[in-house]
C-alpha cells in the first residue's frame, strides 16, 4: 500500500472529520479519480507527434494512454471530426495515489520559479485543475529523448461537495498551495 493511501485513511480521514464535522465515516471526501490530458494541436499534420506525446504519457504514469479525437469540426483550427489531436489517461486506486505522491513531492518542486500552486482552480464542486507547462518535470522523462517540450493538465477529481472541503483535502495531501 502506498504512503499517501495510508496516510489517508488515517491522518487527513481524522482531520478532515475534526475540521469539518461529519458524523459519518463515509461522509469524508475521498480522492476518487485523477485525469491527465495532454492536447496535442500538431498531431493534425504530424502522427509522430501523438505517438511520442503518448509515449511520453505513458512514462509518466505507468499506464497505457487512450487516443482522444475531435468532436467537432473547427475550420479555424483546420480539425475534421473524429481526427486524433490528443491523449489522456485515468488513474485510480493504487496507481493514483503513486502518481500524486511522485507530483507533489517529487516533480511540482522541479519546476523552474515555483512557488506553489493556484488555489483558486477548483470547478464548484469539488475537483481541481492544474496546468502543467512541461513534461521534464518529471523524473521518468530524459531530457536528450524527447522532440518537443509539451504540456498537460492533471484534473483531481474528489467526492467532496464544495471546494472548501476538496481545498483542505488537496492541502492535507501537501498540495503546495500559495498563500
Amino acid at each position: 500500500m502506498s504512503r499517501l493511501k495510508e496516510m489517508y485513511q488515517n491522518e487527513i480521514v481524522d482531520a478532515m472529520i475534526k475540521k469539518f464535522g461529519y458524523k459519518n465515516i463515509m461522509e469524508v471526501p475521498k480522492l476518487d479519480k485523477v485525469v491527465i490530458n495532454m492536447g496535442v494541436g500538431e498531431a493534425k499534420d504530424n502522427h509522430k507527434v501523438l505517438e511520442s506525446a503518448v509515449a511520453d504519457l505513458e512514462k509518466i504514469t505507468g499506464q497505457k494512454a487512450v487516443i482522444t479525437k475531435a468532436r467537432k469540426s473547427v475550420a479555424n483550427f483546420k480539425i475534421r471530426e473524429g481526427m486524433a489531436i490528443g491523449c489522456k489517461v485515468t488513474l485510480r486506486g493504487k496507481k493514483m495515489y503513486e502518481f500524486v505522491d511522485r507530483l507533489i513531492n517529487l516533480s511540482l518542486p522541479r519546476v523552474r520559479d515555483f512557488r506553489g500552486v493556484n488555489p483558486d482552480a477548483f470547478d464548484g464542486r469539488g475537483n481541481y485543475a492544474l496546468g502543467i507547462k512541461e513534461q521534464l518535470i518529471f523524473p521518468e522523462i530524459e531530457y536528450d529523448k524527447i522532440d518537443k517540450v509539451r504540456g498537460m493538465d492533471v484534473i483531481f477529481v474528489t467526492t467532496a461537495k464544495t471546494d472548501e472541503e476538496a481545498r483542505e483535502l488537496l492541502r492535507l495531501f501537501n498540495m503546495p498551495f500559495t498563500k
